[in-house]
């Protein structure tokens, strides 16, 4: 297909990270023609979600020092006079210090026959390898050839149930979910008892089981009333996803996790905090969700911390620590202005799907760019994965890019250039000075708080009592959500690093963590034990999520750069960056516009009574069972039809 490709596009777009995909959606939508490219072989960049077998896949790329792809020279003769180029990165790494540590017993001889994956030594870094883990690696990639990485949701079996269950599909509208009521729920798994599942998970079940995890390479979760959320209910890409509601904020207090309480239900069946401490919370967060009409209470501290105004109002320290790190989700240095937000976003969240206000979507994160991306290949985008950009054609005069040569050597005009910007060469990049993130994924066989269902989506920040050190936000999955096999969890631990990955984090997990070992006894099972790691994945990843277009020398006037994940909850930079790059392009077309639902598309009469309705244009109308459609979230075949391959 690469080969093939036309040779003029408004838009040509190299990365499928989110916030592309969401550019290259917008474009579509609106007519334009996209091309979208990826130099990887999967979806998502580093917004990406694999099986285990998959993440095996990608710990083997990331030892690799060059990019599969081979550039093509025979381009040169297709360069004007009055034409200049400027090369792109295509080794492209973003991902640093990586250690992979398997605690999980290999099993039996045979057993780990029968997975695929004999593995005798299961400790892999990105500087250590060896034969066995090798071979390991190429049979497990062998047996998984045929799967696919993106797990359709539609093969997930629904309920006729009106039992109100915790899964959940957007609907196009402002009204929370009746879950009752609703017919667009998804039924949790059901699951085996969990006691007859700890401590007797080995290496060859996960990999026998790896196609029922989706290991996030960034995870997070969403605010019900985010700007991702609303954005995929106002473009009707929620058809594309379904979502859990997270079921529980944990917070570290007094070397013990704890439940904290968030509605006004859980406040007051709250065991944890006096009635006096009730009412004092009850009263503040009254306040915060409407604190700009009192700005008397508060902008004597607009130049203190939030910390501050919280020991202004004599919170008693318990009051403190909850709002701080569990409601607001702030650093103890933020402002009382940043602090009072966040609050406020936290309170307005809540009761829109549930009693909490977050939503974590099914299969993992990376379906979220992927969602933008069947809606781009619904409207005529063109997706080319394993295909590349080598360099950008500029005209001398008006310094515009006008072409780009694709990694066969072929030259496509475009109006716009849209780069993710680990392809950007390090001669643009001088002045680039870029963080980092410190990841850790954990496979474990509990949840960090034993609770009386083990169906839990959990939510945890740590903040160190060293200030120099960063708040650690940790999210634990269970396996309805999707993400990982029956009797574990998948527990995702994310900062911004000050040192490697696994300096910054390992105080973390071996605080709330202890690593497998097969000579305790099977039959036990202690509430106040911690959960075993079975297998333990530290990484750096680079996050330029603050780093103006402006730092990046000699682009072209047309071309946009998009940056990669950052630590924030929500994904609000990468909607606000998307939106921000289409409105410069576009400025007069509206972002995203509401996609018709198959049934209300009608073309012409005249071309339909002569039998030539495929040559008319399509026209959208809106029926009335096509409103109570987008209302219900329900949607038909389009995404099966569409989605990129």
């Amino acid at each position: 297909m690469a080969e093939s490709l036309p040779s003029d596009f408004d838009v040509i777009i190299l990365g499928t990270g989110l916030p592309e995909s969401i550019i290259a959606a917008a474009c579509s939508r609106t007519g334009k023609s996209v091309l979208h490219l990826d130099s990887k072989s999967y979806y998502g960049g580093n917004w990406a979600s694999f099986t285990f077998s998959g993440i095996l896949s990608w710990l083997e790329e990331q030892k690799q020092e060059d990019d599969n792809i081979i550039p093509s020279t025979s381009w040169e003769d297709q360069i004007l006079e009055t034409e200049h180029t400027i090369s792109l990165n295509v080794k492209n790494k973003t991902v640093q210090n990586i250690e992979v540590v398997c605690y999980a017993s290999p099993g039996s001889e045979d057993s780990v026959e029968e997975a695929g994956a004999l593995q005798k030594h299961p400790v892999v870094s990105d500087s250590h390898t060896n034969e066995d883990d090798q071979n390991a690696l190429k049979e497990c990639q062998n047996d998984s050839n045929s799967e696919k990485q993106d797990t359709p949701l539609e093969e997930e079996q629904t309920s006729d149930s009106k039992t109100p269950v915790d899964s959940i599909s957007l609907p196009n509208n402002e009204v929370p979910l009746d879950c009752e009521n609703s017919e667009n729920l998804v039924e949790a798994t059901t699951e085996a008892p969990f006691s007859q599942l700890v401590r007797k998970i080995t290496y060859a079940d996960i990999i026998r089981e790896g196609r029922k995890f989706n290991i996030d390479l960034v995870s997070t979760i969403l605010y019900s009333r985010g700007s991702l959320i609303d954005l995929l209910i106002k473009s009707s890409v929620s058809r594309y996803v379904e979502f859990k509601n997270v079921t529980r904020i944990l917070t570290f207090h007094e070397e013990k996790v704890e439940q904290v309480p968030c509605s006004r239900a859980d406040v007051f069946n709250s065991k944890q905090l006096t009635m006096v401490e009730k009412r004092m919370l009850m009263k503040f967060l009254t306040f915060c969700a409407e604190y700009e009409q009192h700005p008397e209470e508060y902008q004597d501290f607009m130049d203190h911390t939030f910390s501050d105004f919280l020991k202004a109002k004599k919170l008693s320290p318990n009051l403190q620590h909850f709002i701080l790190h569990s409601i607001a989700m702030v650093s103890t240095t933020a402002s009382t202005g940043v602090g009072l937000k966040a609050t406020q976003h936290f309170l307005l969240s809540l009761g829109r799907y549930g009693n909490n206000p977050f939503l974590f979507p099914l299969y993992g994160m990376g379906e979220m760019p992927q969602c933008f991306c069947r809606m781009c290949a619904v409207f005529g985008g063109i997706y080319c994965l394993r295909h590349s950009v080598q360099c950008l054609v500029v005209d001398k005069e008006s310094k515009r890019c006008k072409a780009v040569i694709d990694s066969n050597g072929k030259r496509i005009n475009c109006s716009y250039f849209i780069v993710e910007d680990s392809y950007l060469a390090d001669e643009n990049c001088k002045s680039v000075t870029y963080r980092q993130l410190s990841r850790a994924v954990l496979i474990t066989d509990r949840s960090i708080l034993k609770a009386d269902s083990d169906q839990q989506i959990s939510v945890l920040r740590m903040a160190s009592e060293d200030p120099t050190q960063p708040t650690v936000s940790i999210l634990e999955l269970c396996s309805s959500s999707m993400t990982c096999m029956t009797g574990t969890y998948l527990v995702h631990l994310t900062c911004s690093s000050v040192k490697t990955a696994k300096e910054d984090l390992e105080p973390v997990v071996q605080k709330l963590f202890t690593p497998y070992t097969d000579i305790e006894p099977e039959d036990t099972e202690d509430d106040t034990e911690k959960p075993k790691i079975l297998w333990l994945m530290f990484y750096n990843m680079r996050d330029s999520s603050e780093i103006d277009r402006e730092c990046y020398e000699d682009l072209p006037s047309n071309v946009y750069v998009c940056s990669g994940p950052d630590a924030s909850l929500g994904n609000d930079n990468a909607v606000k960056q998307a939106e921000s790059i289409f409105h410069h392009i576009y400025p007069t077309e509206e972002f995203c516009p509401p996609a018709p639902n198959p049934e209300d598309i009608v073309y012409d009469a005249d071309a339909a009574e002569s039998g030539d309705a495929s040559s008319a244009p399509p026209v959208e109308s809106k029926s009335e069972a096509g409103i109570q459609e987008d209302i219900t979230g329900e949607s038909g075949d389009v995404a099966e039809e569409h989605q990129p391959e």
